[in-house]
């Protein structure tokens, strides 16, 4: 054996230990890599159901706000509805009452004047016979 030979052993055995070495991390990557594999696969397992779940939720949601629209237009339609029949009554019965009441109001004020003019006249006549019992008392 030569020197050439012993130099040639010795870098083959470092080259063997020295890809020993690097064996091992890249075995350890393989398993990583595998790892992360399987955990794409099951988080894609599991967001399939979890996604046809929020579309199942979000049709009902729907569902629901077109249960909410369809209340909310009734109640719509109805205040209106109210209003209008409100206006109805208003105008039906609301100018009768008003002519009603300005009539009495005026049979009020008409009885009232008469009466204050009748009372006015018996004042006046009283006052003549009140200074004429005075002065036959003679109380001043």
């Amino acid at each position: 054996m030569s020197i050439g030979d012993i130099a040639g052993l010795i870098a083959a055995i470092a080259f063997a230990v020295l890809a020993g070495f690097l064996i091992y991390p890249l075995i350890r990557l393989g398993k990583l890599f595998d790892q992360l594999a399987q955990t794409v696969k099951d988080s894609g397992d599991h967001a399939i159901p979890a996604l046809d779940e929020g579309v199942t939720t979000v049709r009902q949601v729907n569902k629901s706000l077109e249960d909410v629209n369809k209340i909310s237009s009734a109640a719509s339609t109805t205040a209106g509805n109210i209003g209008a029949l409100t206006d109805l009554y208003g105008s039906f019965l609301g100018k009768p009452v008003i002519k009603l009441a300005s009539s009495f109001y005026a049979l009020k004020s008409t009885a009232q004047s008469f009466m204050h003019e009748k009372s006015a006249a018996s004042n006046a006549a009283e006052k003549p016979k009140a200074a004429a019992y005075k002065a036959k008392s003679g109380k001043e």
